[in-house]
């Protein structure tokens, strides 16, 4: 795993996946972070069959608490940054901003706060708390801002007890396939029609 920081290949961001079965949610839980990977993954996998990239997000959503170092309050952006380079930019920026999406919720809706696992409650403090009317603002005008509250209920969603779902093999092709996809986009070169012009 050295070097994670510089981006995670499809192999290890499956392996890093598999660790998360020694690592519970939240003490007095017999929820793990590789079952609440596979349960939010298989969440949106049947709610949105067509968008892989956004099942992807999920199984990865907190693949950063598996990171040497990532806190709560990092968990997030050092997901994002592990997972970009093979999973590419919507992936990660899903990643990046499940966090700010919970921050979003419990700002623009009031029941949200009461619907939150203790675990959630109790990192909401370190990653900032509610969002201001400017936050919400500037969170509203992302683009991924509506898949990423999609991925955040599913979040909020993927901590049943004893849930049978796809096991994490199953999601190891899914990973290949999207990967794979990332890579000749990469190697494609815009032609002059298809290149953003000035804004």
């Amino acid at each position: 795993m050295q070097g994670y920081a510089g981006g995670l290949g499809v192999d290890e961001i499956v392996d890093l996946l598999a660790t998360g079965a020694g690592h519970l949610l939240r003490d007095g839980s017999s929820v793990s972070q590789l079952d609440h990977a596979l349960q939010t993954a298989s969440l949106l996998a049947r709610e949105v069959p067509a968008d892989d990239e956004l099942a992807t997000a999920a199984l990865v959503h907190d693949i950063g608490h598996l990171l040497p170092g990532a806190g709560d309050e990092t968990h997030a952006a050092a997901g994002a940054d592990a997972v970009r380079g093979a999973l590419g930019p919507r992936v990660a920026d899903l990643v990046a901003l499940h966090v700010d999406a919970k921050r979003y919720l419990v700002a623009t809706e009031h029941a949200y706060g009461a619907e939150l696992a203790p675990d959630s409650v109790a990192s909401l403090v370190t990653q900032g708390g509610p969002m201001s009317p400017d936050e919400v603002a500037a969170f509203e005008a992302l683009a991924p801002a509506r898949a990423a509250v999609s991925l955040r209920r599913a979040d909020d969603s993927g901590k049943v007890e004893g849930l049978e779902v796809r096991d994490l093999g199953d999601w190891a092709p899914v990973l290949r396939r999207l990967s794979e996809r990332v890579r000749l986009r990469g190697a494609e070169v815009p032609s002059a029609d298809e290149r953003p012009g000035p804004t």
